[in-house]
């Protein structure tokens, strides 16, 4: 009786502690579910964050692509120096890093950084576009530019003779033809650091039947010191120094031509030492080192060096070029003094053709051929000083520049009497520009005035150019150009630029050109 008794109180015991904690017991599955419902919700806000976060990152990764190489921290400026405003992320109710963190995480090391290579120099004369970028890893990193340029050209002169500074006369030797004129292809980018930087040149220039092959190094240790060797301009005029292809026409006016140095192989240097005061210095070769080998070189080292300085807005557009498609809306200014020492020789032995072609006289003789300088005499070694002084604007797509020079060449040595210690030419250019269609079309006018030595019977020369520009992309890269020159007595002669030995008379020329 009382087992039962006792059985029974312990059943109603275990039933009574059941509906005790049936509540608690139901709470508690609501607690979990409530639990489960936010975790999701959690896991959700999780992963949109991560998405976020990965936008964010390859955003950044594609501005270190697009706007800088590695290496370089971009200044956020416009061409005009104007700062560059972010735009405000997209409104998102999830935590978003801060701008200034933004910044941060896009930024290298401070000491990496450069200021951007499009509006500032880097290489010199043969810097590559942008181009495409091949492939990147811890190794280093492999891109690829190119510059292509087709040329129509035919020129007319009004007797088809000149007439040298010692009385005799020569053909001028006219011609119309339409070329492939030039294609440089480059391979570049940094090994090892992104302060080692290099460029693999192929280059040919179809006009005059030169192919070549080069190889550049460079070092960046500092924003104001970077050291390269290889082949370069050198930095005699200004048009040496980093603005091809980024010129009115496609090819120097007649005073550059006539007075600037060529390309050497050496070292240089270059850098910004205060906020728009820039420099190049350079040792090389000789003045023109294309098509020499190193047994035709003497012991003498060519010298060279610039300065410029961009006072009002520290820039002068992409590699300092000419015109203003950038279209700056404060006025930017350029002033800048160049010289080059080249001790040079003829190259080849007395009776043959000269190798040493870029030397040439106000009356377009070369001065290294038999009877520059006297009949049947032949000019072996000679001294060549160059300085030139530059100065350039621009506002709102107008453009004008001015460079003036004067040209040294001394210390004769030839096979016989030669009657002149020196010669000694003076010469300038003026060119101006504007857009009558913003960054579309733009109209071009040019003069070049060279003054020879009139002392020694040297006479002067002149030109008279316009030319239209038509961008057919929203860049500069990519443009048709026509031009009509009218030359009195061309001092230039060569199948590369635009002139004909001994000219007077008319050149017309249509190009279109590509660069990437």
């Amino acid at each position: 009786m009382s087992s039962s008794a006792d059985r029974l109180s312990f059943v109603l015991a275990i039933l009574g502690l059941t509906a005790a904690l049936c509540p608690a017991i139901r709470a508690e599955s609501i607690s979990q579910a409530e639990v489960l419902e936010r975790l999701d919700q959690l896991e959700k806000k999780v992963e949109a964050r991560d998405a976020r976060i990965e936008q964010l990152e390859a955003e950044i990764e594609r501005l270190k692509n697009d706007r800088v190489e590695p290496g370089m921290v971009a200044t956020p400026v416009t061409p005009t120096g104007e700062i560059i405003q972010a735009a405000p992320a997209p409104a998102t109710s999830l935590e978003t890093p801060a701008p200034e963190q933004v910044a941060a995480a896009q930024e290298p090391a401070a000491e990496e950084e450069y200021e951007e290579d499009r509006y500032w120099e880097t290489w010199g004369h043969l810097d590559p576009g942008k181009g495409f970028l091949v492939g990147r890893n811890s190794l280093g990193e492999l891109r690829i530019s190119a510059y292509a340029m087709v040329r129509y050209l035919n020129q007319w002169d009004d007797d088809g003779v000149f007439t040298d500074h010692l009385g005799r006369e020569h053909p001028v030797d006219q011609r119309q033809d339409i070329y492939a004129h030039r294609a440089i292809v480059y391979l570049h980018g940094w090994a090892g650091t992104p302060r080692l930087t290099y460029q693999i040149i192929f280059w040919t220039v179809n006009t005059t039947d030169q192919d070549a092959l080069f190889g550049n190094i460079g070092y960046r240790f500092h924003k104001a010191f970077n050291l390269y060797a290889g082949i370069n301009g050198n930095p005699g005029t200004r048009s040496l120094l980093g603005s091809h292809p980024y010129w009115l026409g496609h090819d120097r006016v007649m005073a550059d031509e006539f007075f600037r140095p060529f390309f050497t192989q050496g070292v240089w240097a270059n850098g910004e030492v205060l906020p728009g005061l820039w420099y190049n210095a350079s040792i090389g070769n000789s003045s023109s080192i294309l098509g020499v080998t190193a047994v035709e070189l003497d012991r003498e080292l060519t010298y060279g060096g610039s300065v410029w300085w961009m006072p009002t807005t520290r820039e002068f557009g992409p590699r300092g070029a000419y015109g203003d498609w950038e279209w700056h809306e404060k006025l930017a200014t350029r002033f800048g003094v160049s010289t080059v020492y080249s001790p040079e020789e003829r190259y080849d032995p007395i009776g043959s053709p000269s190798g040493n072609t870029s030397i040439k006289l106000a009356d377009s003789l070369n001065l290294f051929d038999v009877g520059a300088l006297a009949d049947g005499v032949t000019v072996t070694d000679a001294d060549y000083y160059i300085l030139s002084a530059d100065a350039g604007l621009k506002y709102k797509g107008i453009f004008l520049q001015t460079e003036y020079y004067h040209r040294w060449l001394n210390d004769f040595k030839a096979d016989g009497f030669v009657p002149l210690n020196q010669i000694e030419d003076q010469g300038f250019y003026v060119q101006a520009a504007f857009f009558p269609w913003r960054k579309k079309v733009e109209l071009y006018t040019a003069t070049s005035q060279i003054f020879g030595d009139r002392e020694e019977g040297f006479g002067h020369s002149a030109e008279y150019l316009a030319g239209v520009n038509y961008y057919v992309a929203d860049s500069r890269h990519h443009r048709i150009n026509v031009q009509y020159i009218y030359v009195e007595g061309s001092p230039v002669g060569s199948t590369f630029g635009y002139y004909t030995a001994g000219q007077t008379g008319s050149t017309v020329s249509v190009a279109a050109s590509i660069f990437f």
